[in-house]
């Protein structure tokens, strides 16, 4: 077996790219290093996987990371009764599989060379990469690309600058299609994951790994005890230490209005989607990631935009944990888990449809949209300690599902939900909204969050575990700036599938303030739950400076009626029989949302808080309600 010198490889632009000699990983596949130069001439680092019985020119599977490109992540399980599998051995699947695999770190992480900021740069470094493969004489000029989460968002990031050599991709629980609207900002409210991910990576960025003081500095910082005193200001912050994360992270933060930085195509795929290749995506999420909208809009405009073919594949999961059978506090059953139930494991699943779109198979052998449809259980208490909602999957030729009808359940001051409009001449539900005693939040669509904040479903009763939440421990719905609004029992089952919107008509003595919006499943009560269940679906925010546009921010006229609308992520969910469905209606979901001053000052930068009287209308001619897809149940 002929083993591989080092070699001197010229790129596309002529620069040269030195590749280290190969290691074998087995009798059969081999690893070597490649070092890609890049535009501006920064040099990138990545390994190369190939078969040595058959090195000649085949498709490359691409995946693009800012985690190590030689690191385990849990995102990368294939099957629910199997330990996770190295990059190493997922890529030796691959080549096994009759491809090439190449994974690299992306500038300024692992063993690439640059400044990182997050997101930003992403799309000249992937195509410039995806040109200087399909030049390769290994590479038959097909480069598909594949990742979860980051890697997800690399993979639009490229795609927004054509590449020629991209062929495919495979989106996993990320790919922004406005990352104003979801990833990092929703309904013009920042989403703190963005802090908690900055820390949590500056702790691992070179300039960490470089020094042991900001190593120190880093372990004796409680990043929880830094979210009290919010926001934070350049060089008074956790992430001093690293002034190039702190820059990028308060830059995000600070622009609070869609302009330029929002259009940026690494992050704006709806504004680039006429640059994206023609060519086959499959999209995949969960309905507890923070990417469900995302991957939902990319996966319409591609089927509607494009000749090729779109896949959707929504789980019932939190961000990549597609091998386990709950979320939260709330198990779905063995029918959840992606392995042994959409495939055999996800590695089987990505190689089929690789071989269906890129290998000569039948792009029609896989459905066009599959979903977890959640609920069906008997609401009990499994021996894990979680509530057993139940579901199964369904498959549809399109999202929402085939037979799918927008339906107005209308809000009732009397806090009744119901398919009949108000017919009150006057009436309303007001509350105080005190910035310093935010609604604290419980689960939901989080990633990321750790230490200070945990997604997933559960019910909405606070405990010790959530951060901000205080002794007694009484539901979120007792709270007074709570509106909470509630079917009576179901007498047959109803099935939600889809977007949910709520259309509210509100006013506010402050003049800014936000609305949050929570779309929840009661459960009734059982032995094990004797006060019932209530489980969060999904839940949007919206911020009220920016009811005329999210381009150019307005103050509310005090007592001044405002009609908005607050887009929440789709879901999936059977209400069964006896159960009701709940909408909770506040102005604050903190530590996911940053909270709102009241005082129309931008978040980032406001010092002050005032307390605001807050109101939403509901009433015949101010008919505020929440728009679900529904089906027969």
């Amino acid at each position: 077996m002929a083993r591989t010198s080092q070699t001197e490889t010229t790129g596309d632009r002529g620069r040269a790219a030195r590749e280290e000699p190969a290691r074998p990983l087995d009798e059969r596949v081999w690893r070597r290093t490649l070092r890609i130069p890049v535009r501006d001439g920064i040099v990138l680092a990545a390994d190369l996987f190939t078969d040595q019985e058959r090195p000649g020119p085949r498709p490359v599977i691409l995946e693009r990371t800012p985690y190590g490109r030689r690191r385990m992540r849990d995102s990368d399980r294939s099957r629910h009764d199997e330990p996770v599998p190295t990059p190493e051995e997922t890529s030796a699947f691959f080549v096994r599989a009759g491809y090439h695999v190449v994974r690299q770190d992306c500038r300024g992480r692992g063993d690439s060379e640059g400044t990182f900021v997050k997101y930003l740069g992403e799309g000249p470094d992937g195509a410039d990469t995806i040109d200087w493969i399909a030049a390769q004489p290994w590479c038959d000029g097909r480069v598909a690309m594949m990742g979860v989460s980051y890697s997800a968002h690399a993979q639009t990031a490229a795609a927004a600058e054509s590449p020629a050599g991209l062929s495919a991709m495979f989106m996993d629980s990320g790919g922004f299609a406005s990352a104003y609207e979801a990833g990092m900002r929703m309904g013009g409210a920042f989403e703190l994951k963005q802090i908690t991910w900055a820390f949590r990576h500056g702790e691992e960025s070179p300039e960490a790994e470089r020094d042991p003081l900001v190593r120190k500095a880093f372990a004796g910082t409680d990043l929880r005890d830094w979210f009290t005193v919010l926001p934070w200001r350049t060089g008074v912050s956790p992430l001093r230490q690293v002034d190039s994360y702190e820059r990028y992270l308060l830059d995000q933060w600070r622009h609070d209005a869609f302009g330029a930085y929002w259009r940026q195509p690494a992050i704006y795929g709806r504004g680039h989607y006429d640059r994206f290749p023609d060519v086959p995506t499959l999209h995949m999420s969960s309905w507890y990631d923070p990417y469900v909208r995302s991957t939902i809009e990319n996966f319409t405009a591609m089927g509607r935009l494009k000749r090729s073919p779109a896949y959707l594949v929504m789980g019932p999961w939190k961000h990549g944990l597609r091998c386990v059978t709950f979320s939260g506090d709330v198990d779905f059953g063995p029918a959840a888990t992606l392995s042994g139930n959409v495939d055999d494991s996800y590695l089987s699943f990505r190689q089929r449809w690789f071989d269906a779109v890129l290998g000569g198979g039948d792009p029609e052998s896989i459905p066009r949209v599959q979903y977890f449809l959640m609920g069906g259980g008997d609401g009990r208490r499994d021996e894990a300690g979680r509530m057993r909602h139940g579901g199964r999957w369904h498959t549809d030729t399109q999202w929402p599902p085939a037979g799918a009808r927008e339906t107005a359940f209308h809000c009732h001051a009397s806090g009744e939900l119901s398919r009949e409009r108000p017919t009150a001449v006057r009436a309303w539900v007001e509350y105080d909204f005190d910035p310093n005693d935010p609604v604290p939040t419980l689960g939901g669509q989080v990633t990321s969050g750790e230490p200070v904040m945990v997604g997933g479903a559960f019910d909405q009763v606070p405990d010790e575990r959530f951060y901000g939440a205080r002794p007694p421990y009484l539901p979120l719905n007792s709270r007074p700036d709570v509106i909470s609004l509630a079917t009576p029992p179901l007498e047959e089952p109803l099935v939600v599938a889809g977007p949910v919107t709520a259309r509210l008509f509100i006013s506010s003595s402050a003049p800014d303030t936000d609305f949050t919006v929570k779309l929840v499943d009661v459960h009734p009560p059982n032995e094990d739950y004797p006060h019932g269940f209530a489980m969060n679906l999904t839940e949007g925010i919206f911020r009220c400076r920016f009811h005329k546009s999210f381009e150019r921010p307005e103050p509310l006229e005090p007592g001044e009626v405002y009609e908005i609308e607050i887009p929440a992520p789709d879901t999936a969910n059977r209400f069964e029989t006896g159960h009701r469905l709940r909408v909770d209606i506040s102005s604050s979901d903190f530590p996911r949302f940053d909270v709102n001053s009241n005082t129309g000052v931008p978040e980032a930068v406001s010092r002050r808080k005032v307390v605001a009287t807050n109101r939403v209308h509901m009433d015949a001619d101010h008919p505020s309600a929440v728009l679900l897809w529904t089906q027969p149940g």
